[in-house]
Order: structure tokens, then sequence, then C-alpha cells
């Protein structure tokens, strides 16, 4: 059984520079991590920032993830991530999502509701673009419908979905180099192989070939109560459904699945009805923020890591900070090195 491969996630949320980025790739490179992995969408941008991480470290970096029909074509996202592989040796990974749910995004991205068929033709599209072939859209997707990259001997991209609901986690299975799962307890990841591996089946594919990556986010701090604010602001942000959506859909429903529908109710009812969300965080129960993610100081974090990483093929430490600056990611990425984590 091959060990499970551990990767840090840094993004400028932190309130890292572009340099500091660079500095905090270096310091995990040293600390035995095996990748490093960015979320796209914002500044700086997450090519750049894998160019350069590769540049300094030679380690593997992935992008988790793109929002891919909200922001781009498959032949830009293609020519970005060909670009990025030929400077990183070939070690890069390009992840793809929708970048949202729900019949108002699609409208506004120009697509049809299909979700499962626009990310199908998107993932197809981006991995025969980098494979040298020439695509005809289905429609599906934005941009030409004839395009190529006009390359050859391109170094090989492994495209990855991110997927939370059974469809999403089979169409990664049938399509996909690896799948992206997010915010999922040990027992929902293991759900989640199996959807996957139903996809792989009905594909023909070879069982195991497409690994299960997640962030699995961390705030070390001694200062406890600041820790947990970090941490749960963003369980919520994710958790709860908007005002008027349904919550049946996107991480409102994958929650809901994991048991969390009646505590979720009650605090967007409270929402609705005026209290603010760092009140929401203060009165969210432990049990929530604990199944999905660490806070505390470094002596307990390795240990819980473990358990909330359990079944994965590769675990990627997304680092969230209660104050700004490297010292807390550099706390973080100290207490959560490859060596403790698999000792715990």
């Amino acid at each position: 059984m091959r060990p499970v491969m551990i990767g840090v996630g840094l993004d400028a949320r932190l309130g890292l520079s572009f340099g500091q980025l660079r500095e905090m790739a270096a310091e995990a490179k040293r600390l035995g991590f095996e990748s490093l992995w960015t979320p796209a969408g914002g500044v700086p941008d997450a090519f750049h920032v894998c160019a350069a991480w590769a540049h300094d470290t030679g380690l593997r970096t992935g992008i988790s993830v793109v929002p891919a029909a909200l922001m781009w074509t498959p032949p830009a996202l293609a020519v970005q991530a060909a670009t990025v592989a030929q400077l990183s040796a070939g070690q890069f990974v390009l992840g793809l999502g929708t970048g949202g749910v729900g019949p108002g995004f699609w409208a506004a991205a120009g697509l049809p509701d299909r979700p499962i068929a626009v990310m199908r033709s998107y993932a197809t599209a981006v991995r025969a673009l980098l494979a040298g072939e020439t695509v005809r859209s289905e429609g599906l997707t934005l941009g030409p419908r004839i395009t190529s990259l006009r390359a050859g001997g391109l170094p090989r991209v492994p495209v990855y979905l991110a997927a939370l609901g059974p469809q999403m986690l089979r169409l990664a299975g049938e399509v996909a180099d690896g799948a992206l799962l997010n915010w999922a307890t040990p027992d929902r990841i293991e759900t989640s192989r199996q959807l996957v591996a139903a996809g792989i089946g009905r594909a023909g594919r070879d069982a195991g070939s497409v690994p299960l990556t997640m962030y699995v986010r961390v705030c070390v701090d001694d200062d406890v109560a600041a820790a947990r604010r970090a941490l749960g602001g963003q369980v919520l942000s994710y958790a709860m459904a908007a005002a008027g959506a349904p919550k049946t859909a996107g991480y409102r429903g994958m929650f809901g699945q994991m048991g969390f529908d009646a505590v979720l109710t009650e605090l967007e009812d409270r929402r609705d009805r005026g209290t603010p969300l760092p009140q929401l965080v203060a009165d969210a129960p432990d049990e929530l923020l604990q199944a999905v993610g660490y806070y505390g100081p470094a002596a307990g974090a390795a240990t819980a890591y473990a358990r909330l990483s359990a079944g994965l093929d590769e675990t990627v430490v997304r680092v969230i900070t209660a104050r700004p600056g490297p010292e807390p990611v550099l706390a973080a990425m100290s207490a959560l090195t490859p060596a403790r984590v698999r000792a715990a």
C-alpha cells in the first residue's frame, strides 16, 4: 500500500505577499512537505504562484481549484496549464471545479444548468488539448468550437475534478485523473471513494487509477479562541446556505448529508433574523467544527490531522491563521510536517 502524500496549501488570504508565499514554500520543502497547492481566483494568480514555487523548490504543485465554468475556456486553461508544466518539468496538477451552483450561477456564466454535462465537457476538452489533440466543442463550454494548442511534446498534466455529490464523484472516476474533495469527514471520504470507484468501473479504467486529494484546514495557535474564530468563520461560510438558496445543493447539501442539517438550519434561521456571523461562529457546536478541521495549539494538531485525513491518497494541510503574516503559517507547517502526521 503506497503511503499517503502530504502537501501544504497556501494562498494570499493568509496576508502573505507573493514574495512571502515563495519564502513559505521554501520552508515547506525544508520541513518535508511533498507538494504545494493553492486555490485560483485571487491575486497573486495561482498559475504564477505555482510556476514560482516549482522554480524555487522543484516540488509538485497544484491548483485546487480553478473555477472553470465561471472564468475560463478550455483552450485558455490548457495553455496556462501546459506552460506551468513546462516550467516545472511536468510537476503540475490542474484542478477544475464549477465555481458555483444553482440556475442563477449557470445563467450568469452563460452556460446551461447542467453541471455534470458541463464539467464532463470541460474536463475531457482540457485533457484532450493537453494531450495534443484537436477538440471540437459540443457547445457546453465557453470558447471556440474547434481548437488545438498547436504544440507537440507537452509534459503530461493530470487534470483533477472537484467533486462533492454522487454524480460528480462518479464523473471524476470516469474522466479525470484525480478527484478533489473538500470539507469531507472520514466517513464521507470513504463514501466518495466508493462513488469514484463506480465511475472508474463504468468507464472500464484501472481500479485505483483516480486518487483522492483533499484540503484539510487547520488553524494552529495557542490562542484557542482566536483559532476557533478563524476556522469557524471558514466552516460556516461554506456550510450555510445563502439566504433563499436550496439547502440540498453544493456544500450545504453535503454538510446536511454528513449529519449537520439541523444545526445549520438553526444557524441560518438566526442569521436571517439578523444575528451576525461572529456570533454564529461562537455558537456553532464544536462537533461541527472539529468534524472537518482543527483549531488550537500545536501539541494536538498532528493527531487530529491524521484522523481527519484518513482514507485519502493525498492530503493537503490547508493553513488558516488567526493573525496575518508568515509566523503563524510557519508555526502551522512546523506542527504538521509529514513526519509528525505519519507518526501520529
